[in-house]
């Protein structure tokens, strides 16, 4: 999986500095390879809504924009690929790695 961590929004709530075409070149290019498993792009923050559950298990719901880190997750692709250097091989390529950062990280298999 290719967590895409932006640095910052841009004022349309998009990575700054990545451009649509930027990212529609890059799905095309994941798509057409046969790697493309799913993938998403997040709305905007301002749509998020946390929950916790406190220690006497209530639930507990805060709206909005409160994030507890400077990077924003706004998007996943997860791709169908041989190995951990083809995975970072396509990260590098992600728009999103210019202004930001992409975290791989494989998906949890638990024995179908």
């Amino acid at each position: 999986m290719l967590l895409i961590m932006a640095d910052a929004a841009d004022e349309n709530g998009g990575a700054a500095g990545c451009t649509v075409e930027d990212w529609t070149a890059y799905d095309k290019e994941v798509r057409e390879a046969g790697i493309m498993v799913s993938g998403e792009s997040l709305a905007d923050l301002v749509t998020a809504t946390a929950v916790r559950v406190d220690e006497d298990g209530r639930r507990i719901v805060t709206d909005g924009p409160f994030a507890e880190t400077r990077e924003l997750l706004g998007g996943f692709y997860v791709i169908d690929v041989p190995d951990l250097d083809a995975a970072l091989d396509w990260a590098a390529r992600c728009p999103g790695a210019r202004d930001g950062s992409i975290v791989v990280r494989p998906v949890a298999d638990f024995g179908a």
